[in-house]
């Protein structure tokens, strides 16, 4: 009797969880009925660029100064009184145009002088020569009298130098600085202050320094000779005309490891002057097949790791990982982990998510600058 019993309450529990599971089944169909009248929603449009190989230069910003081209101080070579100063202070002179005259009345005087000598031996000389071939003289008086001719000769010289050296000459062409010496000063040979200073600006040098590993990388490019220098101002903008190398330093700076690089820039206008500080750009190294990246296509992940959105070969969107190896204008020069014909996302990447199949256009928002340095000009 009580086996029977068991079985006859088993029967409602089947019963009730048949009619459970029928329920589920149905409204499971109803689910997947609405959900499939329901509108699928679009693909996301996105913009894509497509990489490619191109020529790319590598280019290097060094900070450096200007440099006169020729610097000359000048210093009066006699002793005297400064009478006359005879230039514009910081306007352009001439080689050989006189700056400064010194009195010149005790070396007028020494001069004339010395001519007097100079004719008062030569006479005498004369005298003996005629008298030595009827031997009224001896050897010994002739030689005597032609060394004082002699003497007299170089002593009319010498004071005719100080006599020209009373006019102070430029020893070269430029721009001229401020008298340092006013009238009325009594000035010396050899004196450590100079009377002004002259520099030649035009052309103008431009000394910059450089890292050995900087300059190790330019010497293997061999397609990279003499590397064109531009130069960009304290002000932002780019000084027009181009320069070259001139000079290597020929030793390593054991402090900071760098070499002084010297360059060298026409400066008709007098545009850039002695110290200056400028930023010198030159370049590095030519790539042929460099591949450039935009920046707006470039995020990192939380290590720093520089990371694209990419289209695969199925259509679909897939996070790419790659190593870029500096910045170009405003893209990334691409080390490793992209190669060209690939298209990269630039435009609704907030749309997108891995596996996803996206609608392409070109994108709008990319204009690849290799270079800022024609942005600005002065």
């Amino acid at each position: 009797m009580a086996i029977a019993t068991k079985q006859t309450n088993i029967i409602p529990i089947l019963f009730t969880a048949g009619l459970l599971t029928t329920a589920v089944l149905l409204s499971g169909c109803d689910f997947n009925q609405e959900q499939a009248k329901q509108p699928q929603r679009p693909a996301p449009v996105v913009g894509v660029y497509t990489l490619e190989e191109q020529p790319v230069e590598l280019n290097i910003t060094l900070p450096g100064r200007t440099l006169a081209y020729r610097v000359a101080e000048v210093r009066p070579q006699v002793d005297g009184i400064l009478q006359q100063r005879l230039f514009t202070e910081g306007g352009e002179v001439k080689a050989g145009q006189q700056l400064y005259q010194i009195a010149s009345a005790p070396y007028e005087a020494a001069y004339n002088r010395a001519l007097a000598q100079l004719n008062s031996s030569k006479n005498s000389y004369e005298r003996n020569k005629r008298l030595r071939k009827t031997n009224s003289v001896s050897q010994q008086d002739l030689d005597n009298a032609r060394a004082s001719y002699e003497i007299a000769q170089a002593e009319l010289t010498i004071t005719k130098i100080n006599m020209d050296y009373t006019k102070v000459i430029s020893p070269i062409s430029g721009r001229i600085s401020r008298s340092l010496i006013t009238e009325g000063a009594l000035v010396g040979m050899g004196q450590a202050q100079p009377l002004a200073v002259v520099q030649q600006i035009d052309p103008i040098y431009v000394d910059f320094t450089q890292s050995v590993s900087q300059l190790l990388k330019m010497q293997q490019q061999k397609n990279i000779e003499v590397p064109n220098v531009r130069l960009q101002l304290e002000d932002g903008s780019f000084y027009t005309q181009t320069g070259r190398l001139t000079l290597s330093e020929v030793s390593v700076n054991q402090g900071t490891g760098s070499v002084t690089l010297r360059a060298e820039f026409p400066n008709p206008n007098s545009k850039l002057l002695p110290g200056m500080f400028v930023k010198a750009e030159l370049t590095e190294a030519k790539l042929a097949d460099g591949i450039l990246v935009p920046q707006q296509a470039v995020f990192r992940d939380h290590l720093g790791n520089a990371q694209v959105w990419v289209i695969d070969a199925q259509g679909q969107v897939q996070l790419r990982r790659f190593v870029t190896h500096r910045t170009v204008g405003n893209a990334w020069l691409v080390e490793s982990g992209l190669v060209a014909g690939e298209q990269v996302i630039t435009e609704g990447l907030q749309k997108v998510a891995p596996g996803v199949t996206p609608t392409l256009q070109p994108a709008a928002n990319v204009e690849l600058v290799k270079s800022f340095a024609a942005d600005k000009e002065a």
